[in-house]
């Protein structure tokens, strides 16, 4: 009787069970998969349409500081692994971002141009590029 009252961090009494729900769970077939690259880069690639985002990391952003321009590469261009898709301009330093999958540029995001701070608000959401892989 003792032991079925006495608890330690490492064994739980007899007189508490916890009960597991079995719920069944559903998954959409679009697979939307976000990968990183070592230069700082991301890229969020929906299996479905085939068409990926690009942008940089939250880390890239904070080492740049305030981003003040956007340089994009333009709509249609082919790109290799690897190629430059525009540069980012900040208070300390230029930087160019790199192609992380050969394809071809589908859409820009315009709201950059216009207002680069995008990149210092949401890098990881509001701030990509639409690429379209071949």
């Amino acid at each position: 009787m003792y032991r079925a009252i006495y608890a330690s961090p490492f064994r739980a009494t007899s007189l508490v069970r916890s009960h597991i729900i079995p719920r069944s769970t559903v998954f959409a077939r679009t697979i939307v998969t976000k990968r990183y690259t070592k230069d700082h880069e991301w890229i969020s690639y929906d299996s479905e349409t085939k068409i990926g985002t690009i942008s940089i990391t939250k880390y890239a952003q904070s080492q740049l500081g305030d981003v003040v321009f956007v340089e994009l590469a333009s709509k249609g261009t082919t790109v290799e692994i690897g190629d430059s898709l525009g540069a980012v301009e900040s208070v300390k330093a230029a930087s160019d971002i790199y192609a992380p999958v050969s394809g071809t540029i589908k859409e820009l995001n315009s709201a950059l141009e216009g207002k680069p701070s995008l990149l210092n608000e949401s890098p990881e959401s509001e701030g990509g590029d639409k690429f379209i892989r071949r």
